[in-house]
């Protein structure tokens, strides 16, 4: 029985050590596998569209630079969800009251920093011209 227990202690412990890596191969094989995915649509669109300008404006839409996020509203969203976490933890569950008011402080630092580095190209010119004046 206790060796039982002792190889059952060991399995665990090398389960411990080695899940970060399982969790680091899946993650990647998972990302290369839908990158080749992504690929391979788009050889089979190509061959199935005969007109080459079609083919580079589906390209440049897929390689087009997405929009940067508000931080102000993920601030905005974040300070009310660690009130609703301090609000559950008031109510059952103590430990909830100090990870509500973390998630609250990280909530305002990207409200703050939303105001302090806009990403609008007109909120930038703006903040340059009342910076002159």
């Amino acid at each position: 029985m206790e060796e039982a227990i002792k190889a059952l202690a060991i399995g665990s412990a090398y389960m411990a050590i080695l899940s970060p890596a399982l969790i680091l191969w899946v993650v990647f094989h998972y990302v290369s596998k839908i990158n080749k995915n992504k690929n391979e649509t788009l050889v089979n669109i190509a061959q199935a569209i005969k007109d080459p300008d079609q083919v580079r404006e589906i390209v440049d839409q897929l390689n087009a630079e997405k929009k940067p996020t508000d931080l102000r509203k993920g601030g905005v969203i974040l300070i009310f969800i660690g009130f609703g976490l301090g609000g559950f933890g008031f109510l059952s569950i103590p430990i909830l009251k100090s990870v509500g008011f973390l998630v609250s402080s990280i909530g305002i630092g990207l409200l703050v920093a939303g105001y302090i580095y806009p990403n609008e190209s007109e909120e930038i010119t703006k903040a340059v011209e009342s910076f002159e004046k």
